[in-house]
């Protein structure tokens, strides 16, 4: 399928495909994702939360789950490996990839509204309330480790630089002039990484740039795209979001998904402020 699907694709072929609403928001916005799915949503969406699609055993949030109990998930969401799957979101974070990237990881490609439920809103396009019925299905999990980095991996690499390390969070936490959103935790990051906020990769409606736009911002932030590319933040979120676009354009790379959130609250991890 193709990374991306508009909204009038969508309204001419939603009965054909799964829809997932994969909405979710840092605890400081104060907005309820679930709550939201149910007073609107596009026909037939079922909810996503990040809370059952992540590791119940990890301290950090939204570390990626053993395949056995994604795979279950997908299946309780009636997900079969056949099943062609569009994921939307409503969010800042544009939190659609951390599920697009799940997907990936466990073999399956899916695709995203281009634009999110913000643009099928702005169109005056049909919602629906409360929650839809479906089957249960079942779902073949098959993890590519490759997509991965862990600390270890990590720590190996600010020593040999074979891989060039990009981070989506804001400039203010990436510098270490902001206050990191986790408490306790100092601002920063990686050293050698480079920053790309997510925020320069989409237009004013919620739209992907094209891929001359989005190849322009990587070289901007000092990244050469015939490269290695690993992808990191603060919890591995919109870590998927630069996955998503390089993947757009052809692109390869890989993800740390212990991000920030982890790198951050070991003492012995060296870390870096200002500019890259």
């Amino acid at each position: 399928m193709a990374h991306l699907v508009s909204t009038q694709w969508l309204a001419e072929h939603g009965d054909e495909v799964v829809i997932l609403d994969a909405s979710y928001h840092l605890a400081d916005t104060g907005r309820d994702a679930l709550a939201e799915y149910r007073a609107g949503h596009i026909p037939g969406a079922r909810f996503v939360s990040f809370d059952t699609i992540c590791d119940p055993a990890s301290p950090f949030d939204n570390t990626v789950p053993p395949a056995d109990l994604f795979a279950t998930r997908m299946g309780e969401l009636g997900i079969s490996d056949d099943s062609r799957v569009v994921i939307y979101d409503d969010s800042a974070l544009h939190s659609s990839a951390r599920l697009w990237f799940l997907f990936k990881l466990f073999g399956k490609d899916v695709s995203i509204l281009d634009g999110g439920l913000g643009k099928w809103k702005a169109e005056g396009r049909v919602e629906e309330q409360g929650e839809p019925q479906w089957q249960r299905a079942t779902f073949t999990a098959r993890e590519n480790p490759a997509l991965l980095r862990d600390k270890t991996a990590m720590l190996a690499n600010v020593a040999s630089r074979a891989e060039q390390v990009v981070d989506a969070r804001g400039a203010a936490r990436f510098t270490g002039e902001g206050e990191e959103i986790r408490p306790g935790q100092p601002a920063g990051h990686i050293p050698g990484a480079r920053n790309l906020p997510i925020g320069m990769l989409y237009e004013s409606d919620g739209t992907m740039k094209d891929a001359a736009s989005i190849e322009s911002e990587f070289i901007g932030a000092g990244l050469d795209l015939s490269q290695p590319v690993v992808t990191s933040c603060g919890s591995g979120v919109t870590a998927a979001v630069l996955s998503l676009v390089l993947d757009r354009i052809g692109k390869s790379s890989a993800l740390y998904d212990g991000s920030w959130s982890e790198w951050a609250a070991d003492p012995a991890t060296p870390k870096a402020t200002g500019l890259a």
